[in-house]
């Protein structure tokens, strides 16, 4: 902790640094890493150099953690953080309404939620779903870095999903990782980049039971550690407004549809090296 404390002082040029020098050590000694990467991103028909671009992309991410989660006091505003559709935001909470935000595994996306917070916190808080980490140190690290004014965590549990309905019924904000794969029996198979890919229904549930705008929420990573974009995107068309299976499957598609035009935007800053098309233990259904 002392480690990473010391390091949260660091300029964030010098921890992009590291990260890309980590990223790259990560590649070079894990065989099956290196092929999960290249797998996925061929499948969505990245360039070489986008997926080379994006093993220094997912270091940087990880060379960014001490400086977002155990920054100093003087320094906890994000610096330099540019918008392109925040006023989408904007009319969500002036009509009273609740907000689903989805972000990818690309770009900042624990930047993204920060961002999120110190913008309209004090207006509207958000609730992020999270799967706490196995480690204990990690866990006890992520629960107390999170915890800030205007941002709650939410298990991914049965008492989370209430939680966050409350807080949309409240006309709260919430935030989601559509493309994490979800536990058994809370999940649909639908394509994604053309492989099937067991996908969440609980973003598509929760907007149809509480009224909610839904919004995907994208923190680009600007070079030379000039700092952070945030991209407010519509999905690709609205959620379907029933509630059985042929309905979660379609908003099954539309969610990973919106990704994959998310995604190829700046595909060298996903992380492709997630495994994203793995099946859950026991889940219903086969792919197809």
């Amino acid at each position: 902790m002392a480690l990473l404390r010391w390091m949260s002082r660091w300029p964030l040029g010098a921890l992009h640094a590291l990260g890309a020098l980590l990223g790259w050590l990560t590649w070079l000694a894990s065989p099956s890493y290196r092929r999960r990467v290249r797998a996925n991103a061929d499948l969505a028909g990245v360039s070489a150099a986008d997926r080379r671009r994006s093993v220094s992309e997912a270091g940087r991410m990880v060379g960014e953690v001490p400086w977002l989660w155990l920054m100093p006091p003087e320094g906890q505003v994000l610096p330099r953080v540019r918008w392109q559709g925040a006023e989408k935001v904007d009319a969500a909470i002036a009509a009273g309404r609740g907000l689903v935000l989805l972000t990818p595994h690309l770009g900042s996306f624990e930047v993204s939620a920060r961002a999120i917070v110190e913008r309209w916190g004090a207006q509207q808080p958000l609730t992020v779903l999270y799967r706490p980490a196995r480690n204990a140190f990690l866990r006890e690290l992520e629960e107390t870095a999170r915890h800030r004014p205007g941002l709650a965590t939410a298990p991914a549990n049965l008492s989370g999903v209430r939680q966050m309905l409350r807080a949309l019924k409240k006309g709260e904000m919430v935030g989601l990782l559509p493309d994490q794969v979800p536990p058994e029996g809370q999940g649909v198979w639908a394509p994604f980049f053309g492989q099937p890919a067991y996908t969440m229904t609980l973003a598509a549930r929760l907007v149809q039971q509480t009224g909610a705008a839904v919004l995907v929420l994208c923190c680009e990573r600007l070079p030379g550690a000039a700092g952070f974009e945030v991209h407010l995107l519509d999905l690709v068309e609205p959620l379907p407004a029933g509630s059985d299976e042929a309905a979660q499957v379609q908003a099954a598609r539309i969610v990973n549809r919106t990704m994959e035009m998310v995604i190829a935007r700046w595909p060298h800053q996903y992380l492709w090296g997630y495994h994203r098309y793995k099946r859950p233990r026991a889940a219903p259904g086969t792919p197809g």
